[in-house]
C-alpha cells in the first residue's frame, strides 16, 4: 500500500471515532483548521476587542423589549458577520444565542474526520463572543424527525439548490449525473439543519430568527423550519448600496416585498429633492458611473445614444424595438418567481419562439451582464436552441458588449422583463412593460403584469399594434418615479456594514463608533427591524429623510 493510500486509511479510521478529530485538532494541527475546511483568523482576532466594546456600551443602546434571538450563520462569510449581528444585538439588550454550520463549501462534501476538525476549529474560534452568546453547531447533535409539510418545503429547496448551484433551471437527475449527486449532498445538509432547527426552536427558547438570505442552502433550510413553527424570522441581505442592508419579516428577502413600504408611501407625491435624487441616480445608471453611496457601475461603456446603439446593431427604425432584459438563469433573485412559465429560461425561449413567427418587429435580447461570471445555461444559447438560424429580426446583445443598455431602452417600443430591475427603469421612462416573472414592482399600477401564457402574448400583440413613438400616459410615468424613489432609497435599511468589503467597513466604521451615542441612533430602528419588532414604514421614511 502506497502512503497516501496508507494516510486514507487512517484517516477513514480516525473519522469514525467520534472525539479523535478533536483531539488532532488540539494536539497535533496546534489549531489549525484542515485544508478542506476553512481559516477565520480575522474573526479569532477582532472578538475579544468586540465584546470589551459590547461590554462598555451604555444604556442608550438598551432595547425597550429585549427578546431572545437566534442568529445563523454558515459559510466563512457569513459567519463573520453573524459572529457581529450577534454582538451588535446582544448589545441592544436582546439574548441572543448563534446557530453555525461548518462547511466551507455548499457543492462539495467533506470527509467526517475534517469535519470533526473544523466543528472543533470553529467552536473554539466562536468562543471569543464570550458566555453572552451561546453556540449550536447544526451539523452535529441529534435529530427529530420532519413533520410531512416541512419535509415536502426542505425537498423544494434542495431543488432549488442544484438550480442555485449549477445556474440552470433545466436538472438532470439521472442516475450517476452530477446534478443528482449534488441534489442528494444538499438533501443530506439541508435535512440535518432543519431537523436540528426544529429540536432548537421547537422548545419555546427564541422570539425569533435572524438569517441570512432565508431562500437557499441551510439558510433555507431554518427559514422554511422557522416559518413551519410560526416563529418570528428575518432575512437580510445585501445590495448594491454601501452602508444599506435588505431585510423582511416573514418572509425571503430576496423576494424584496415592499407591499408595506408601497401602501405606507406609494399616494405620496415626490418632493423635488426626491425627484433630483432618483433622476441623478438613473443618469449615472445610465452614465456607467458610480453614485452616492451605490458600490456598482451598472454598464461596462458610457451611454454613446441611441442612434449609436441603433447602427451598431443594424435595427430598422421603422419597425417597433422589443427590449427582452434577462435575469441570470438560476440566480436567487430568480428562482421560484414563476407566474405562467416554468421559469425565466422557459419564458425567454416562449418569447423568442413567438417573435420567430412575427418579423414585423425587432426583437432585442439583452443578455444580463451578470452571466459573465458564469452561467449554468446561458441565454444565448436558449435562444440559439429555439431558433438555431437566428433571423435578421432577433438580436442578441450578449453580456460583454459594450452597447450600454440605456442606449437601447430609449429606442425600445416595449419592454420585456421576468423580474429585473431594468423594467421599473424602463417604465420610468415612459416605455410600456410587460412583467413575467413574480418581481416586487409586479402589481403596482406601472407595468403589464399577465397570469397566463395567452394573457402574455396577446399583450405582447396588442403593445406591438400602438403607434410608434407613443409613450405612457405622465401619470403613469409619475407612479413609476414615486415607486422607484421608495425602492431605492426608502426600502434599504441603515447599517454600518456590508457583507461585501465587511473588513473594510469594520475598519472605518469600529464597533465602538457604531455604538457610541452619536452613531447609534442611525441604526437603532435597523436593529429594532431585524430583532422583530414590526417595520412602521412612514416612521422609518421621515427618519431617513
Amino acid at each position: 500500500m502506497s502512503e497516501a493510500g496508507r494516510r486514507a486509511r487512517v484517516k477513514r479510521a480516525l473519522g469514525a471515532i467520534p472525539l479523535a478529530g478533536r483531539a488532532y485538532q488540539d494536539l497535533v494541527a496546534g489549531g489549525r483548521p484542515p485544508a478542506t475546511g476553512f481559516a477565520l483568523d480575522r474573526l479569532a482576532a477582532a472578538l475579544p476587542e468586540w465584546s470589551r466594546a459590547v461590554d462598555a456600551a451604555g444604556a442608550h443602546t438598551r432595547a425597550e423589549t429585549p427578546r431572545r434571538l437566534l442568529v445563523v450563520g454558515g459559510l466563512s462569510w457569513w459567519i463573520e458577520y453573524a459572529a457581529a449581528l450577534a454582538l451588535l444585538l446582544s448589545a441592544a439588550g436582546h439574548r441572543v444565542d448563534l446557530a453555525y454550520t461548518p462547511y466551507r463549501r455548499w457543492m462539495a462534501g467533506m470527509h467526517p474526520f475534517d469535519l470533526r476538525r473544523q466543528q472543533a476549529y470553529l467552536g473554539r474560534v466562536l468562543l471569543g463572543l464570550g458566555r453572552r452568546i451561546r453556540l449550536h453547531d447544526l451539523s452535529r447533535g441529534p435529530l427529530a424527525p420532519l413533520p410531512e409539510a416541512l419535509h415536502a418545503s426542505i425537498d423544494a429547496l434542495d431543488r432549488i439548490d442544484v438550480q442555485y448551484t449549477r445556474q440552470r433551471e433545466a436538472l438532470d437527475l439521472g442516475p450517476g449525473g452530477e446534478d443528482q449527486a449534488l441534489l442528494a449532498l444538499r438533501a443530506d445538509r439541508n435535512q440535518q439543519a432543519a431537523s436540528r432547527a426544529l429540536r432548537l426552536l421547537g422548545t419555546g427558547a427564541y422570539d425569533g430568527v435572524v438569517i441570512p438570505n432565508g431562500s437557499i442552502l441551510e439558510f433555507g433550510a431554518v427559514y422554511r423550519t422557522a416559518r413551519h413553527l410560526g416563529l418570528r424570522s428575518v432575512t437580510y441581505e445585501f445590495g448594491e448600496q454601501r452602508q444599506r442592508m435588505w431585510l423582511a419579516q416573514d418572509d425571503e428577502v430576496m423576494r424584496q416585498d415592499t407591499a408595506g413600504l408601497w401602501q405606507a408611501q406609494g399616494t405620496l407625491a415626490l418632493q423635488e429633492s426626491e425627484r433630483q435624487a432618483i433622476g441623478d441616480l438613473f443618469r449615472a445608471r445610465r452614465g456607467g458611473q458610480l453614485w452616492a453611496n451605490f458600490g456598482r457601475q451598472w454598464q461596462a461603456a458610457p451611454s454613446q445614444g441611441a442612434r449609436g446603439a441603433q447602427q451598431s446593431l443594424g435595427l430598422d427604425p421603422a419597425r417597433p424595438v422589443v427590449l427582452l432584459c434577462t435575469n441570470v438563469v438560476g440566480d436567487s433573485m430568480a428562482l421560484g418567481r414563476q407566474v405562467f412559465t416554468d421559469g425565466m429560461a422557459d419564458w425567454l425561449a416562449a418569447t423568442v419562439r413567438w417573435f420567430g413567427q412575427h418579423p414585423e418587429a425587432q426583437l432585442v435580447v439583452r443578455v444580463h451582464p451578470g452571466e459573465l461570471l458564469g452561467a449554468g445555461h446561458p441565454s444565448a444559447e436558449i435562444v440559439r436552441q429555439e431558433l438555431p438560424d437566428l433571423p435578421a429580426h432577433v438580436t442578441v446583445v450578449r453580456p460583454e458588449s459594450p452597447v450600454n443598455t440605456y442606449d437601447l431602452m430609449e429606442l425600445a417600443h416595449l419592454g420585456l422583463v421576468y423580474t429585473t430591475t431594468v423594467g421599473m427603469e424602463m417604465a420610468m421612462a415612459g416605455i410600456p412593460v410587460i412583467v413575467a416573472g413574480a418581481t416586487h414592482y409586479r402589481g403596482r399600477g406601472f407595468t403589464d403584469d399577465p397570469t397566463s401564457m395567452p394573457e402574455y402574448l396577446g399583450a405582447l400583440a396588442a403593445r406591438l399594434a400602438e403607434p410608434l413613438g407613443r409613450r405612457q400616459a405622465p401619470d403613469v410615468i409619475d407612479l413609476a418615479w414615486r415607486y422607484a424613489y421608495c425602492f431605492f432609497f426608502e426600502y434599504p435599511f441603515a447599517f454600518p456594514w456590508h457583507l461585501v468589503g465587511f473588513w473594510e467597513d469594520i475598519a472605518a466604521r469600529p464597533f465602538g463608533t457604531v455604538l457610541a451615542p452619536a452613531a447609534w441612533g442611525a441604526y437603532a430602528g435597523t436593529l429594532r427591524a431585524l430583532a422583530g419588532e414590526p417595520v412602521d414604514w412612514q416612521r422609518k421614511a421621515s427618519s431617513d429623510g
